[in-house]
């Protein structure tokens, strides 16, 4: 077979493996653009920039993690990229540890997470959180994924993703203060 025609078969073979991805993935690649930007609209933008990446990268992926792994990557990164052009909005960044009761939250997660005000509440303290640990909570808390797939998918060791976790869900336990003492 003549050089210019394998090489038109492998492009082929990759176009539809790429497909594949595309089919089997991009609810995963949405859901996570939604979380990282807020917006529907934005969601879109950046779930349609992380499969562009995926696609240009896509010849590169070795498989040495999973495919779902490398695309968590990438869609994060592409989040953090618009996040940072816009800059939008205030973050928080001060524990106050030292003058704040922090609540427990291992009471009831099922009924905390169908409690819509508190949902909301949840969101608006995602979006507050700097760009790192905005994307470590809802890669380990939101999506499930293990601490080493949420370090990997992030490009960090486990131990900074331990400690981005840590500082997250400090802060975002000091936005929900108090509606949790209201509800208590």
């Amino acid at each position: 077979m003549p050089e210019e025609m394998q090489q038109n078969s492998r492009e082929d073979v990759s176009a539809a493996d790429f497909e594949e991805v595309v089919a089997r993935h991009s609810d995963l690649v949405y859901n996570v653009a939604l979380r990282m930007m807020g917006r529907a609209e934005d969601a879109e933008d950046v779930a349609q920039d992380a499969f562009l990446a995926a696609y240009r990268a896509f010849g590169r992926f070795r498989g040495e993690s999973k495919v779902s792994t490398w695309l968590y990557r990438i869609t994060v990164n592409a989040a953090l990229m618009r996040l940072r052009k816009e800059k939008r909005g205030r973050e928080l960044t001060r524990t106050g540890l030292e003058d704040v009761e922090i609540p427990d939250w291992r009471e009831g997660p099922d009924v905390s997470a169908s409690n819509s005000e508190l949902g909301d509440r949840l969101r608006e303290g995602l979006d507050m959180l700097p760009h790192d640990l905005k994307a470590a909570v809802i890669l380990r808390d939101v999506e499930g994924l293990s601490t080493a797939e949420s370090a990997s998918a992030l490009d960090i060791t486990v131990s900074s993703l331990k400690s981005r976790l840590h500082r997250g869900r400090v802060l975002l336990r000091k936005q929900l203060e108090e509606y949790l003492k209201v509800r208590d």
